[in-house]
């Protein structure tokens, strides 16, 4: 028996989705993924990885540097922005930030 699929199904596009880490979230509703993969030198046949940075959009800017996040195709946004942030796979353990000026002891006259 072969299974039918609704002609609405059969024309849903398959957008590509890739899991990296996030780098940046100073930018205003987008942040700025690193994805690694590994693969073999056309050469040398060594192992190697390849690093590519994609920014993403981000409508609730919920993300933070170093979080481990699912990205997904879209249409193009931006000049750069072509992703959507799909989910979040793995929160980082946030550091509480140490202010600088605080810790030298120098005072102000």
């Amino acid at each position: 028996m072969a299974e039918t699929t609704s002609p609405a199904e059969a024309r849903k596009p398959h957008h590509k989705e890739l899991i990296g880490t996030v780098v940046s979230n100073k930018m205003q509703k987008t942040i700025v993924v690193e994805v690694t993969r590994k693969k073999a030198h056309p050469m040398y046949g060594r192992v190697i990885s390849i690093r590519k940075k994609f920014y993403a959009h981000d409508e609730k800017n919920e993300t933070h540097p170093g979080d481990v996040v699912k990205i997904e195709e879209s249409r193009p946004l931006s000049k750069l922005k072509r992703w959507t942030l799909k989910e979040i796979v793995r929160k980082t353990a946030l550091v509480p930030e140490v202010d600088v000026d605080a810790g030298l002891g120098v005072s102000a006259k």
